[in-house]
């Protein structure tokens, strides 16, 4: 076994010191424990480069396991802090969200941000930040991994169940408090109104575990024997277990019911309060054999939270998750009919992009029209607001097909791959790899279709305009001027059109929030029992308006708020006097073959001119690119999916690239071959 060296201080650690003169620490002087504790987590923290934090927690193991006076004193020196600290705080606060609204756990975390909350000396959770003093001891915490941690705490063997009377005491109140809050939560509407059938009220698991717990109270109070508590341990568990199962169940039915923010935030606290109390009471059961991966999990979470405890950002993304996840797995419903896997999709996918694209052109002529009207920026704004909504209603209303809409949602549909929630099953990597291969053709397609038809189209309606009327729609200085908006060189093209895969993004996520607060609402059967609707319309009318609204309505939100986010741009950067636009792939198209037009093409270079076209690809580029990466990354932290976890994915994905590139590009009708 390799000698274990201790890097050199000037200060002399106090682990180096009791080791070389061979000294043990007393339960009595919980002080110099404490200190002692702290000097450890120094020999583990691995400073700046997390990197190492896996190889310094490996280091500490083994000095535990080679040297005995190491491990007698930090046994010793946390028995210490457990005898003489108070221990309710951390089982029953620290990780866990106790305000009844996240309006008020939000407000709580402000106020702390700028006046931290009191913490005794005595309380275990004041000595636990004294031990972790650093606010970033969380992440090496965490880089140090969960397996190792495990083997850390095997190594120590604490035992926190049977032999103090005071940590028992501790743990039994603990566990009564957290077992009242649980079932009041079990009661909740947003929890009554999901359950199907009646027998459960009868034997709701979240409020029975409440009887038991306050059975094992009694028992430990009394001093009963260890073999009844065991007893009532076990079937404490198991209620804790089937409250899970019923959390599961409602989850699952939020797929189609929907879920709201309230419903989220309660479920987050019953997962919460379950977790910790498996915890407590496997500690409370007298068998001596603690639950170390529960314990770990705790420990982490309890750093963790005591680091980042009035983070505001930290509590969002915690209870907010699974309302994402919502929304994400609608439009990765949706998504699925963006995918095309055979050649006679692939040219319906076409097809109905160049619809779309027949759509666009109409509104790029209303756009430029409604540009003469010379209005106040705002009322500007607005004109091209309705133009564009209406445009991206008649896409959707034809079944039409917009390429820029598309990311938002294939992007789910991709992360649903990876869905950890779904199942247990290691993901098919390989199958991941092919349908990146579908999207990237399927999206290749609809641009194909898109541009096929504005490209052309636009300029036949510019010289149809110019028979007609006598006059081209835009000449000379303005037709330059609006060439130039579309060269990537000679304005900020580029740039506005990041905002507009920003707006992509945002849309597509409004989209799925307001489809799923209208399964959520029960909509459906709301408006059929509309007293005022029922009133004016027939059964059959009110059924087809009904099924419209509960259909269409995110759609028809996420295609209006797009409109406006397009439309408003350009007013915004004027009202407050900043370069703010947006640059749409489709819509810059149209706008360079009306400029095209009006300039002439032979007072243009074919350097120009294949600039010009460049610069358009480029923008739908972009316009993919960032509302797709958007996308991704909350569909799958949404769904709890870690990427890290599969670093040879890339590696997979060249291959298949580098074997069938064409495959990027179009479909192909033989049968696909697994890479060996």
């Amino acid at each position: 076994m390799a000698k274990v060296t201790f890097k050199k201080k000037k200060n002399v650690n106090r682990v180096e010191a009791y080791l070389e003169n061979n000294q043990v620490l007393q339960l009595s002087n919980p002080l110099e424990a404490l200190e002692y504790l702290r000097d450890f987590v120094r020999l583990i923290r691995p400073g700046r480069n997390i990197k190492n934090a896996e190889a310094k927690l490996a280091q500490a193991i083994e000095l535990l396991q080679t040297e005995k006076n190491v491990l007698t004193n930090v046994k010793i020196a946390i028995y210490a802090q457990l005898m003489h600290s108070n221990l309710i705080p951390l089982l029953t606060e620290s990780g866990l969200t106790i305000s009844r609204g996240v309006g008020r756990e939000l407000h709580s975390r402000f106020k702390h941000k700028f006046l931290p909350a009191y913490q005794s000396s005595d309380d275990f959770l004041y000595l636990l930040n004294r031990i972790f003093y650093k606010s970033t001891d969380y992440v090496w915490v965490e880089a140090a991994g969960k397996v190792n941690w495990v083997q850390f705490f095997k190594t120590l063997s604490i035992k926190l169940s049977g032999t103090e009377p005071e940590v028992v005491k501790q743990l039994a109140i603990s566990t009564q408090m957290l077992s009242s809050r649980l079932s009041q939560l079990g009661w909740e509407k947003e929890i009554v109104s999901f359950v199907i059938g009646e027998d459960w009220k009868v034997n709701n698991p979240l409020s029975k575990q409440q009887y038991l717990v306050q059975q094992l109270y009694q028992h430990i109070k009394e001093g009963g024997s260890a073999e009844y508590r065991h007893e009532l341990c076990l079937q404490i568990i198991e209620q804790l277990q089937k409250g899970q199962e019923l959390v599961n169940a409602i989850r699952q039915q939020t797929v189609d019911k929907g879920t709201s923010l309230s419903q989220t935030f309660i479920l987050f606290q019953i997962e919460q309060l379950i977790q910790r109390m498996k915890l407590i009471v496997d500690m409370l059961d007298a068998d001596d054999r603690l639950n170390v991966a529960l314990f770990v999990e705790l420990f982490s979470t309890v750093i963790r939270n005591e680091n980042r405890k009035n983070s505001l950002m930290e509590f969002l993304s915690q209870t907010t998750g699974y309302l994402a996840y919502q929304i994400a797995e609608h439009k990765g419903k949706k998504g699925s009919k963006y995918i095309t896997s055979t050649p006679a999709e692939y040219w319906n996918m076409i097809r109905s992009a160049m619809w779309g694209g027949l759509i666009v052109c109409f509104v790029v002529v209303i756009k430029l029209l409604q540009g003469k009207w010379h209005l106040a920026p705002f009322w500007q704004g607005f004109a091209y607001s309705i133009n564009y909504s209406a445009g991206f209603i008649a896409i959707e209303e034809t079944k039409s097909t917009l390429a820029t809409k598309q990311p938002a949602f294939t992007a789910s549909a991709v992360a649903s791959s990876l869905d950890t929630r779904k199942g247990t099953d290691v993901p098919n990597l390989y199958n991941l790899a092919v349908t990146v291969a579908k999207i990237a053709r399927s999206q290749t397609a609809s641009f194909i279709g898109n541009l096929m038809i504005v490209f052309p189209v636009c300029f036949l309606f510019a010289w149809m305009i110019d028979i007609i009327t006598g006059k081209p729609l835009v000449s000379g200085v303005g037709a330059m001027h609006l060439l130039q908006d579309q060269h990537p060189f000679q304005s900020l093209s580029l740039l506005y059109a990041f905002n507009t895969g920003c707006f992509l993004f945002i849309s597509g996520i409004l989209a799925g929030y307001v489809q799923n607060k209208i399964n959520y609402g029960q909509v459906y059967t709301r408006l059929l029992e509309h007293p005022t609707l029922k009133y004016y319309l027939s059964a059959g009318q009110l059924q087809k308006f009904a099924s419209y609204i509960t259909n269409h309505a995110g759609s028809l939100v996420g295609n209006i708020s797009l409109g406006f986010f397009l439309g408003m741009a350009s007013s915004v950067g004027k009202i407050f006097g900043m370069p703010f636009d947006i640059r749409h792939i489709t819509i810059a198209a149209g706008n360079t073959s009306f400029g095209l037009y009006g300039v002439g093409l032979n007072n243009l270079s074919p350097v120009f001119i294949l600039t010009l076209i460049v610069g358009v690809l480029c923008i739908g580029f972009i316009n993919f690119l960032v509302s797709f990466t958007l996308a991704f990354v909350v569909a799958v932290r949404s769904r709890g999916v870690h990427l890290r976890d599969y670093p040879e994915f890339l590696h997979i994905l060249w291959k298949y690239f580098k074997s069938s590139p064409l495959d990027f590009l179009r479909p192909r009708k033989r049968k696909q071959e697994e890479i060996t």
